[in-house]
Formats: C-alpha cells, structure tokens, sequence
C-alpha cells in the first residue's frame, strides 16, 4: 500500500509548517507528515521552508525567540504529528542564506529525537545537501535517510545507493516508472514529491511507489481507497 505523505501538513486551509497544519493532516488521515527544519542563530530547532523570513531577516541568524509566534519549534512540531511518522527534510544547501557547512541543525535534531521515546521507525531524515545528509546518517545511525533529488533520475539512484541510503525521494517531474522498479531491485524504498496531479497520483500508486507526497491529502487519501477496492 502506498502511503500518503503531507507536505508541509495540510497546508491548503491552514499556514504551511504550523502545528495547525500537521493536526489537521494527522486528522484527516495522512500516513506521514513531511516538514522543514532550520537552526535559529541560539541552536533551536524551527520549522520553516524557506531559509529567511518573510521580512528578509535569515533564520540562521536570528535568536529563535524573535522569529514570531508563526514559526514553531522542532519539539512543537513532532508532537502535532503524533499518530503519524514524520519526514524531517533537513533545510542546509549549499548557496543559501545561512548555509552551515558543520550542519549543527543534525545536532540538533539528534538531541530532540534521543530525548523521545519513539522508535526509530517513526522518523525519516531527508535533505537535498548529500553533506548534511551524511552527517545525519553518522550521528543517528538508526533513523532512516532519503536523498532528495530533482535531477536525472539514473544518476540520483546511483548516488542514493552509493551512500547506502534506504530510501529515494525523487521528484514527480523527473521521475520514470522504470526507476521505480530499478530502485525496488536493489532494496530502496521511493517517495515521489510533490504530486499534486490526481492522475499522476494514480499512476505511480500502480506503479508501487512506496510514499506520495502531497498538497492534496484528501484527493489521494480517496485515490488509493478507489485503486484498494479494485
């Protein structure tokens, strides 16, 4: 069975990223729950997508206490998840504001989910930046990772295998339904982002991806319980 994966909860009645969000997909009935996590310049753990502030300040760089009320803590966010697993995309590439190429936010991440008695099954540790991901796959050994690619297909796969990451989330857009099988082959589980195109969303649950990510919970929610009744 395909799991369906909110992005950013459900984002399409409430902000991206708030603990409104993440209830509300927990709710409506979402497998999983992907959100963003930052570092504030005091080394707390915030979710948010983007690496600067509406009003320019970078996030990196600024004390968590004056982000404002609309950014939640790590701590906040996973217990708004609760009833679901949560795929933690670590925010650090290369070229952005506030880029740590120590990557401390694994730190602290590691210090949040040790102090939680989940197992850890419930946690997937993803990012675009290969480094921090590697880091995170270092100091929490078993959590599983994802690299998170937006390119060739063929190579992304290699690169995911090369590095002995469990899971592949490739995007929607450059995905094939033959890397599906070929990543199947070699024992990686895929998460296709972000599919928000109900046929599309039809086409790789027939296809067996193991998780979607998506806007619209609802719309593939519905999806599968039609491809489930046959």
């Amino acid at each position: 069975m395909t799991l369906i994966v909110a992005h950013r909860g459900s984002h399409d009645i409430h902000r991206e990223n708030s603990v409104a969000a993440f209830r509300d997909a927990v709710t409506r009935g979402a497998d999983g729950i992907e959100l963003d996590l930052r570092r504030s310049r005091d080394g707390v753990g915030v979710i948010h997508h983007d690496a600067a502030l509406a009003d320019g300040r970078v996030i990196a760089e600024t004390l968590a206490a004056d982000l404002g009320a609309d950014v939640c803590t790590l701590g906040d966010a996973l217990d708004a998840c609760a009833g679901a697993f949560v795929n933690i995309e670590i925010k650090n590439q290369l070229g952005e504001p506030g880029h740590d190429p120590d990557a401390r936010v694994v730190e602290v991440l590691a210090v949040e989910l040790e102090r939680r008695p989940d197992a850890p099954s419930r946690w997937l540790i993803s990012s675009f930046d290969a480094a921090t991901l590697a880091t995170a796959r270092h100091r929490l050994p078993r959590v599983r990772t994802a690299y998170l690619t937006a390119h060739d297909p063929a190579s992304a796969l290699d690169t995911v295998m090369a590095n002995g990451h469990p899971w592949w989330h490739p995007w929607d857009q450059t995905l094939h339904v033959d890397d599906v099988r070929r990543a199947h082959a070699n024992g990686v589980g895929v998460t296709v982002w972000t599919c928000n195109d109900s046929s599309r969303m039809a086409m790789w649950m027939g296809a067996g991806v193991d998780a979607v990510c998506t806007d619209d919970v609802g719309t593939a929610l519905n999806i599968r319980r039609q491809i489930s009744a046959g």
